[in-house]
């Protein structure tokens, strides 16, 4: 049942069409997840759908007595409010104190009468979720709600908002959570609104065959467009009736526009070149009163590693990125910096973003002209790569989106031509196409990435090491991606410590597990001191999977296996063969969308088929070779 409609709606800001006559329908039990690059209007959709912004035609259709709760992307608060008074200060609510201290609590919000104008950023944005939350509503808006949200509040609101009853429509780049919470994709592209019925893993399989059905309809359209033009070039008459229709359908072939694809931002610079002496951290600590932060950090970085920092807020992370690049001075200790090294800092909030300037203004501040693997690109081509084109690049900083503004901050810190990249929460408010191609470049960057993040999927896609933050001060050490460091960490529970501490020294290169160096017995090995090799890259396969080696009897293939390994070579020819024509059968039905669905179901369970088939035939030649080798 429909709730709320978006009915013929188009909305325009200055030239820039943000909605171009769009409609959707929002269900009950709708888990929708807006996505798009920064600046094409999701945060005006959200406004839209609260009621907070209006359409320049068109309308937006509510169920009587519709509940509707909003989480803006910067929260906005009263003059002197304490944490506590704000959460229950909805004048049209009547709250429990209980109820948004409980909330307060697990968003890590303790001290209730605090004055929020002292908290930090995200506190505020923690602030304004709780309040968001303990509003009886119908319809949750949310604009990035993962916005400095550690991991484990983040696990935790996947769960409230997967056991809430009512509709959830949000904003936010952490993949991880569309995938788990989301049963609808909403794409906003060039005016246009794309629903899937899908979570975000689905949505990219949906997205990539709508794009190529697209691309087949346009290559129908081009071909039929020349095969008119080649009719119209021979001199036709538009004396009989069919003639007539024939030049009036290649007017129309002609007045179609093509598909429009998502701009993509371009990372391609000159690095800095790296001499061997990189950053060196000898035990350094950091306390704020009696608190400890940071307590003996002795550790020195690999040339090339991809590091990642983890914990809850407030444990101390932005402290330890500060102290890396020399904004802040260690109470204890010292951080030694290679002659070579030239450091990139993303900080989590651009302090030095003057509104009132100009976009190409603040780039041409670092150079006017910035060395490329293509040679040397002048600022302003610099922008269009950053999908900030003529019209943006005169516009007041101010005037640009959050997601914006961080893109543009991104670029201004990479055409400084740093070695080393330390990056505070860099996925904030950025949109996930940008995220992916960031990802790629930090991926193959000849130089060392040093990042904090709250993103469980930025971290799995790059770090290859992660120091979590584990309660007084103290920085624990974990092999692998955030995925590893939870499954370690789970581990640690019922099997002892499966980590190694921050202290001793690293060597070695990108993807060397530190713990199983040689030479390395200031670190702790996983697993007691009697299992050291059980872990990542063990000897001993059977050891570790808890299986007593046992002898084996002589293999051999039974009747069904010896007659299916003799058949199988031309079933899976035969498969692919059918895939191929599916494939081409899909590209000739582009524009009949019920024939494409059949045929798309059809090459689905082919697919399956062949799959199965494959792993099958993996099987079969494995156990082929066992047979001959016994």
């Amino acid at each position: 049942m429909n709730i709320l409609n978006i009915e013929h709606v188009s909305k325009v800001f200055g030239d820039k069409v943000i909605f171009d006559d769009v409609s959707y329908g929002i269900h009950e039990g709708d888990k929708i997840g807006i996505i798009g690059i920064n600046g094409t209007g999701k945060t005006t959709l959200l406004k839209i759908i609260a009621g907070l912004e209006e359409t320049d035609e068109g309308q937006v259709i509510c169920q009587r007595g519709l509940r509707v709760a909003y989480l803006p992307q910067n929260p906005e608060f009263p003059e002197n409010a304490t944490v506590l008074s704000y959460v229950t200060g909805n004048p049209n609510v009547a709250m429990a104190e209980s109820d948004a201290k409980a909330i307060l609590n697990r968003l890590d919000v303790t001290d209730y009468e605090a004055e929020i104008s002292h908290l930090s950023g995200g506190q505020k944005k923690r602030v304004a979720l709780a309040r968001t939350l303990v509003e009886p509503a119908d319809v949750l808006v949310l604009d990035e709600p993962t916005n400095h949200v550690d991991n484990e509040m983040a696990a935790w609101l996947e769960d409230y908002l997967n056991r809430f009853r009512g509709v959830v429509v949000m904003v936010t780049h952490d993949r991880y959570f569309l995938d788990r919470v989301t049963n609808k994709i909403l794409e906003i592209s060039h005016g246009k609104l794309y629903s899937y019925e899908a979570n975000y893993s689905k949505f990219l399989e949906m997205k990539a065959a709508r794009e190529e059905m697209e691309l087949a309809t346009e290559r129908k359209r081009q071909s039929v467009l020349r095969m008119e033009l080649e009719w119209a070039k021979r001199g036709c008459r538009a004396r009989s009736t069919k003639q007539r229709a024939r030049l009036e359908r290649l007017e129309t072939l002609k007045n179609m526009s093509a598909p429009v694809r998502d701009a993509a931002v371009e990372l391609d610079f000159v690095e800095s070149r790296m001499g061997k002496k990189t950053i060196a951290l000898h035990h350094v600590g950091k306390r704020y009163g009696e608190r400890a932060i940071i307590r003996d950090f002795d550790y020195i970085v690999l040339k090339n590693q991809r590091l990642g920092i983890i914990g809850p807020n407030g444990c101390g992370k932005s402290t330890l990125m500060k102290i890396l690049v020399g904004e802040l001075k260690p109470d204890a200790g010292e951080v030694e910096i290679g002659d070579t090294i030239r450091i990139g800092y993303f900080a989590q909030e651009e302090t030095q973003m003057d509104g009132g300037r100009r976009v190409i203004d603040y780039v041409k501040d670092v150079a006017e002209y910035v060395p490329t693997r293509d040679g040397h690109v002048s600022a302003s081509q610099m922008l269009e790569r950053f999908l900030f084109d003529s019209s943006m690049q005169y516009t007041p900083i101010a005037r640009l989106s959050g997601g914006e503004r961080r893109r543009l901050y991104l670029l201004r810190v990479l055409m400084e031509a740093p070695n080393v990249l330390v990056l505070d929460e860099p996925t904030n408010d950025l949109d996930i196409p940008t995220l992916t191609i960031l990802e790629d470049y930090l991926e193959s960057f000849p130089g060392i990435v040093i990042t904090v993040s709250h993103d469980r999927y930025f971290l799995d896609n790059l770090v290859d090491r992660i120091f979590a933050f584990e309660g007084d001060g103290n920085l624990v050490q974990y092999e692998g991606g955030y995925s590893d460091y939870l499954a370690a960490k789970n581990a640690r529970g019922t099997s002892g410590d499966t980590h190694g501490t921050a202290k001793g020294r690293a060597v070695g290169g990108r993807g060397v597990s530190a713990l199983n160096t040689p030479g390395m017995g200031d670190l702790e090995s996983p697993g007691t001191a009697g299992n050291a090799g059980a872990g990542k890259g063990s000897d001993s396969e059977d050891v570790v999977k808890g299986q007593r080696p046992r002898h084996q009897e002589k293999l051999k293939f039974s009747y069904k296996e010896q007659r299916e390994f003799e058949t199988i070579d031309d079933e899976i020819a035969s498969l692919e063969e059918e895939v191929g024509r599916l494939e081409r059968e899909m590209l000739d039905n582009a524009t009949n969308s019920a024939k494409l669905s059949e045929l798309s179901a059809q090459k689905e369970e082919k697919e399956r088929a062949l799959e199965e088939k494959m792993e099958r035939w993996v099987y079969l030649n494995d156990l082929a070779e066992r047979i001959k080798g016994s």
